[in-house]
């Protein structure tokens, strides 16, 4: 085989590919290689993406071929292809569709007597049917003693309860054999959902290129394993606005689910600025309102409350609650494990995940892509930066020393307080005014995980304290003078770190976090990522860390996500 020393892919053994990025053809390789392989590093000069059973059966599940994969490596590669890999992805990908879910009979049209539904579509069948035409996959199911509970043999292949569509195609991808899902997915009530080309608020409005692509990719064909999935990008790159131009492809009745009452109300007032709908067909539902409408906006809060831990979900009935044709989840990598277990049983509707970064610190990432749908699109941090999307981010961690009253109690103490202790330590105080000091011009967020040391820091700085306890009024009237630069610093817990917009705050100092969390890091640095306007400034997250403790462990393991994106962080060491 011919090769190119100016080609930008180099495929190894181990079943990853390297893109330098500075070759003439890297983009060209990048497009050709995404929807076979997933995006794993992307640093200043070399980007990984590893090729994995899970991304070869997401690739073959939207049409790609081996020989297609084949011909995408060999156009892009720097040198000969590792011997036997490419019959190695043949092999994988042939395991996609050796086991049908299909209808149990088939669906039938029927004119609809029910006000909200359209003639002529499907009607689901009670049962669907597991099929594999191969005797010994077929015999291979029948002895997963995992499966028992769900499906009986029958002639026709094994039967399965609707609601368990989810949960068997889980199990199976477990055992290496993934589902190709042929049973009908609902339409859902029909919606009326335009975008408008000048919003509510009077600006000029369009999806930039990246956001229709995305959406896109998720709706695919409207063929069978199409029209579900995930889409990952950068906090700040408009993730919502995915979400709707996603459901004005579709223009059913749609369920939002997000993480709390502000990111519920800033769907519903993108959604009010940005398409035609009106304000009588968006409803919330919350802690503090339970209304339902054609597009319902709700907590996973509320739907995973219950009276007490035997009790029922109560919530759960909002699933039913109307004819949803899509659910929408936002911040998807936050899903909880009872959400997951009815999603389980929401295979027929549509569904979009929303998140800037799959990372779960559960390791239960597998559940996302079996339940709520494939990685379908992803673009790196940087590319979005290089392009102005969303803004520069100047990452620095700031070390100093624990004063010497704590050094004796520090080192005797067990290694959760350990941490506490670091985390606490009164010196931080001293690096946040001088740094508030430093930044006379940005708006800024001192953000942190010890309650008690935000408070003594939101005092010291005059500033506005949001915590778990600031009911949801009091957050908003906090968050919108902060908007209006009516409060240049707001001092936020961990209730912060998610799905609130806050487009000129330029400047983030963390002073604590949730041990060694990657999920939490990416998220807080995603607060100050939207882009400041043309030429506008660059964005600060400071990480301020007691030197020599247990604190400096767990900063390394939590810029280790964003260091794989491509940030860099200075390390600067500071005497107080």
């Amino acid at each position: 085989m011919a090769t190119d020393p100016t080609n930008p892919l180099i495929v190894q053994s181990d079943r990853t590919l390297l893109l330098d990025v500075h070759a003439p053809k890297a983009e060209e390789a990048r497009a050709a290689i995404i929807p076979f392989a997933e995006l794993e590093k992307s640093p200043e000069h070399i980007h990984t993406y590893r090729i994995t059973p899970l991304s070869l059966w997401n690739a073959a599940s939207a049409g790609f071929s081996p020989e297609a994969i084949a011909h995408a490596l060999n156009a892009y590669t720097r040198y000969p292809m590792p011997p036997g890999i490419l019959e190695v992805f043949s092999d994988t990908m042939a395991r996609y569709g050796k086991i049908r879910l299909v209808s149990a009979a088939p669906a039938v049209a029927q004119p609809s007597t029910h006000a909200t539904q359209e003639p002529d579509k499907p009607v689901l069948p009670d049962y669907l049917l597991l099929i594999a035409d191969d005797e010994a996959v077929a015999a291979e199911i029948g002895a997963m003693q995992i499966l028992e509970k769900y499906v009986v043999k029958t002639a026709e292949g094994f039967r399965l309860r609707l609601i368990d569509r989810g949960s068997v195609k889980r199990e199976l991808i477990k055992l290496g054999w993934p589902v190709h899902d042929e049973a009908p997915l609902v339409h859902g009530a029909p919606l009326d959902i335009r975008l408008r080309e000048v919003s509510a608020s009077g600006n000029p409005f369009c999806p930039r290129d990246y956001q229709v692509e995305a959406a896109q990719a998720v709706l695919g064909s409207g063929s069978s394993g199409t029209g579900y999935g995930v889409v990952v990008l950068p906090c700040g790159s408009g993730k919502t606005v995915v979400g709707m131009t996603f459901m004005s492809r579709l223009k059913t009745n749609t369920l939002i689910l997000t993480t709390n009452v502000a990111a519920v109300h800033q769907w519903m007032a993108e959604l009010l600025d940005k398409t035609m709908l009106t304000a009588d067909q968006i409803a919330e539902y919350t802690g503090d309102a339970k209304s339902v409408a054609p597009v319902t906006i709700a907590t996973y809060q509320i739907l995973t409350w219950r009276p007490d831990k035997g009790a029922d979900f109560p919530h759960f009935k909002l699933f039913q609650e109307r004819p949803w044709g899509l659910i929408i989840y936002d911040e998807v990598h936050l899903l909880p494990a009872p959400v997951f277990r009815v999603t389980a049983e929401l295979q027929a509707v549509r569904r979009l995940g929303l998140t800037a970064t799959l990372v779960r610190e559960d390791r239960a990432e597998d559940a996302v892509f079996s339940l709520v749908g494939p990685k379908r699109y992803d673009v790196p941090w940087k590319v979005l930066e290089g392009k102005g999307w969303i803004a520069e981010a100047i990452c620095t961690e700031i070390r100093l020393d624990l004063p010497e009253k704590l050094k004796i109690p520090y080192a005797v103490a067990p290694p959760r307080k350990k941490y506490r202790i670091a985390s606490e330590n009164p010196l931080k105080r001293g690096v946040v005014q001088q740094l508030v000091e430093n930044h006379g011009e940005d708006q800024i967020l001192v953000i942190g995980q010890y309650i008690s040391q935000l408070e003594s820091l939101a005092t010291v700085l005059k500033a506005p304290l949001i915590t778990g306890k600031t009911p949801n009024r009091e957050r908003e009237q906090i968050y919108g003078a902060f908007k209006q630069a009516e409060v240049r610093i707001i001092v936020v817990s961990k209730v912060a770190n998610f799905a609130i917009d806050l487009p000129d705050a330029s400047m983030a100092i963390q002073v604590s976090g949730s041990f060694g969390s990657r999920q939490e890091e990416a998220q807080r640095l995603g607060r100050i990522m939207r882009p400041k306007g043309v030429g506008g400034r660059n964005s600060y997250f400071y990480t301020v860390v007691s030197r020599y403790t247990v604190e400096e462990d767990f900063a390394a393991n939590r810029q280790k996500f964003l260091s794989e994106q491509g940030y860099t962080y200075g390390i600067q060491q500071w005497t107080t």
